[in-house]
């Protein structure tokens, strides 16, 4: 027990210590933690989905950064309008199954743990299948404070062939 007791009481000395200089670090450099559940769910606008999605922020862009990241939950057939990234955008698909298209391209088969890379400027959409939900994380970098710009709905016929 004693070994324990001196361990607990390290750790007390360190975060002391470590609290004790945090007003020496500038405050522009000081770590940030969002709790999970402190930002506001929305649901997809209906000009930019078809059918239910929901996106949870993960984190907005911080100067000097202008990387943005949300999680994206679309129900059975929901999906995104067609769109384009300015700076390129990455999915991590984290549950359930879904699909990726370019314009021009074949839809993919998309599982967690898959990780998509769309080029910068990439005319396409992604969401889930008829049948399964599917979630993914969207990283995307904005150029002059905009990372999308959205287009038109993907229609019935796009969503539904080549399936």
């Amino acid at each position: 027990m004693r070994g324990v007791i001196k361990t607990s009481s390290l750790a007390v000395m360190l975060c002391t210590a470590v609290h004790a200089h945090s007003a020496d670090i500038p405050k522009d450099q000081i770590m940030a933690v969002t709790r999970n559940g402190e930002q506001t769910s929305i649901m997809g606008a209906p000009a930019n989905f078809a059918g239910n999605a929901r996106i949870d922020p993960l984190f907005a862009a911080r100067a000097p950064s202008t990387v943005s990241a949300g999680a994206v939950t679309f129900q059975p057939g929901a999906r995104s309008a067609w769109h384009t990234h300015p700076k390129g955008q990455t999915l991590i698909v984290t549950a359930g199954t879904g699909w990726v298209q370019q314009v021009g391209g074949e839809k993919i088969v998309i599982k967690p743990g898959d990780v998509i890379w769309t080029p910068p400027g990439v005319k396409h959409w992604h969401g889930a299948t008829p049948t399964t939900g599917m979630t993914h994380m969207a990283i995307q970098e904005a150029v002059d404070g905009k990372n999308v710009e959205w287009m038109e709905l993907v229609s019935e016929a796009q969503y539904e062939s080549s399936r």
